[in-house]
């Protein structure tokens, strides 16, 4: 009996060798073309986790042949049949703020002063190069201006925030979408009243926060998921929301739902890549920011941020609380703020309102030795790019001393109007207004070319990746859509021209990844910013990954770049799941171009096999 028994567990023994045998054989077959095809599959496989999955006939809204297609033509280019699938725990990585990366790089920061809410990016090593799925049951985004009020629950599967601030009017959980219904930790009655009260406070007419134009571009920190930036658009007026990837992860992502504008960024060492005098008003409602430590930085930031005659409106418990800390920290912010030179113009309830001087009379009337300090002549105020803050106040220039403030035209006559900061490039009026007509030729060719795949409301989140002097932006004002304007950090610093047209953006390096969740523009228009990168020698490969991670399924991208530019991006079309939409050329340019071809591509929209699963 027992030799018998010997001889079927043999039998069973071998049966199951063969089988694991042939199990590891489907798995290499299955996922050879994956780990073989690309050039960096081992670090995908590394840092992108054990799950990464191919996709293929497993998305929605193509089909197998599509996806394995090389596109190679002439051979110079090795490139991937597809790119793998990064984990669905990746699903909402930002790869320069990711906590991960701070732990596995074993970075020393000092959490005190925020260092690790700042950018800390991935060396090329440790990159990811996969695509970011979207999570399981994800939907095309509800369309601007409904998705001001609600978003679907599946595009950003995180509650904990309806809860926490449920007595507030965050949001609300209703069935498969979050609600907003305009509250604030400050605000529970609602933004439209609250910003209603501040024109008041101030006098403005007809309690309109835009006094007639004057009040265009706000700088909202600590701003949750953005409702007080969201009830000022119908103001005309566009706020830059900020808020850190903090406990409060994805207030910002909700935000960009939203349809808001947006961005990730912190009071933390290093200065917020926006020039001086870029903001009429900053604004900060419970914000939970310690403006007194550092010798008062974080509020001097503010202030090299602010125009001339700009306001700060505060509303926190120091503000009106009689307790003896709140009323110690509001004795010391008080003598902060008049040593900065600022006013008190308005102080009721819960909230008051600093204005910043004019000119620099101010200034030189304080006694020597007086804290805090001016910064010295030779400090470049518009240089913010990795640029650590200073305790120091940023006096006007010569013409605003002269002007009396920065001389902008009202809203919305600024933004056709030549702005006086013009004259730190040596760009001429002349230049100025070329360069606008030219651009609403450009953009005019953009929509007829798009016309067949869009409607009036498809677009509402795009991003100007070069922008120069926000000309594209510009002629987008009649469309309902708000535009992210990036200026390359190591170009001519033509930010402030764009913030003085009354529009908004950021200063980036595009061999990096962009502070912002995945999913979230409806179009990038990227005017030669591969010529650019390549002229770096940084991977336009991983530039086209990190446009695929930040765009949206059956989002769009313009490429206005030359023509072999456009060949290597074909070559890349089906690994990433792009379609070819339209191309054109330059020649009915008023300003020829040379050899800049238009190339325009659509994302599709795919889930993973396990997200269709997890989704029903």
């Amino acid at each position: 009996m027992r030799g018998r028994s010997d001889a079927g567990q043999k039998k069973r023994l071998i049966t199951s060798l063969c089988a694991v045998a042939i199990f590891l054989g489907f798995l290499y077959v299955y996922y050879g073309s994956i780990f073989g095809s690309s050039s960096n599959g081992a670090s995908a496989l590394e840092y992108g986790g054990k799950s990464l999955r191919k996709i293929g006939s497993s998305y929605l809204g193509g089909d197998d042949e599509s996806s394995t297609k090389s596109g190679l033509e002439d051979g110079d280019v090795v490139v991937p049949k597809t790119f793998p699938v990064c984990d669905d725990r990746h699903s909402e990585l930002i790869p320069c703020l990711d906590r991960n990366i701070i732990y596995q790089m074993r970075l020393k920061l000092d959490l005190s002063v925020m260092e690790h809410y700042e950018r800390h990016c991935p060396p090329p090593e440790r990159r990811y190069n996969c695509l970011i799925p979207p999570p399981p049951g994800y939907k095309v985004p509800i369309k601007w201006p409904q998705s001001r009020d609600e978003v679907w629950k599946a595009n950003i599967p995180h509650t904990h925030l309806a809860h926490e601030k449920s007595d507030q009017n965050w949001m609300v959980v209703k069935g498969e979408k979050i609600v907003f219904p305009g509250g604030g930790t400050h605000f529970h009655y609602g933004a439209d009243k609250y910003i209603a009260s501040i024109a008041n406070m101030l006098n403005f007419s007809h309690n309109n926060l835009n006094n007639e134009g004057r009040v265009r571009t706000v700088l909202d920190v600590g701003c949750g998921v953005a409702s007080f930036g969201a009830y000022l658009l119908s103001s005309d007026i566009i706020a830059m929301s900020l808020a850190p990837n903090d406990v409060h992860q994805n207030q910002i992502q909700f935000a960009l739902e939203r349809g808001i504008p947006a961005c990730l960024g912190v009071l933390g060492t290093k200065r917020l890549p926006y020039p001086s005098r870029s903001f009429e008003l900053a604004h900060c409602s419970r914000c939970r920011i310690d403006w007194l430590q550092r010798d008062g930085i974080l509020l001097l930031e503010l202030d090299r941020l602010l125009r001339p005659g700009g306001y700060f409106a505060y509303s926190s418990p120091e503000a009106y609380a009689q307790d003896e800390e709140d009323l110690r920290i509001w004795k010391e912010m008080s003598a902060l703020v008049e040593r900065m030179c600022w006013r008190i113009a308005a102080k009721r309830n819960q909230t008051v309102i600093w204005q910043k001087p004019l000119t620099n009379d101010c200034y030189m009337e304080r006694a020597p030795g007086t804290n805090p300090p001016l910064c010295r002549s030779d400090d470049d105020p518009d240089a913010v790019w990795g640029v650590p803050m200073e305790a120091c106040i940023t006096p006007y220039s010569d013409h605003d001393q002269k002007a009396k403030g920065s001389g902008l035209a009202p809203w919305p006559a600024r933004l056709t109007s030549p702005p006086p900061r013009l004259a730190d490039f040596g760009y001429s009026n002349e230049m100025f207004e070329k360069d606008t007509e030219t651009w609403h030729q450009r953009v005019e060719n953009y929509w007829n070319l798009l016309s067949p795949k869009i409607e009036a409301n498809t677009l509402r989140n795009l991003m100007d990746m070069k922008a120069n002097m926000g000309s594209f932006a510009a002629a987008l004002k009649e469309r309902n859509v708000w535009v992210m304007n990036v200026i390359p950090e190591d170009g001519p610093n033509t930010l402030k021209l764009i913030y003085d047209r009354g529009l908004i953006g950021t200063t980036h390096n595009w061999c990096e990844a962009f502070s912002t969740y995945p999913r979230t523009y409806d179009l990038l228009h990227a005017w030669t910013v591969f010529s650019d990168i390549e002229k770096k020698g940084c991977s336009a490969e991983d530039l086209l990954l990190e446009m695929d991670r930040i765009l949206r399924p059956k989002g769009f991208i313009i490429i206005r770049d030359k023509q072999p530019v456009i060949d290597f991006v074909r070559k890349y079309l089906s690994a990433l799941h792009w379609e070819a939409v339209a191309t054109g050329d330059s020649s009915s340019d008023s300003e020829h171009e040379g050899d800049n071809v238009v190339f325009i591509v659509q994302k599709k929209l795919w889930l993973t096999s396990e997200s269709i699963l997890n989704s029903e």
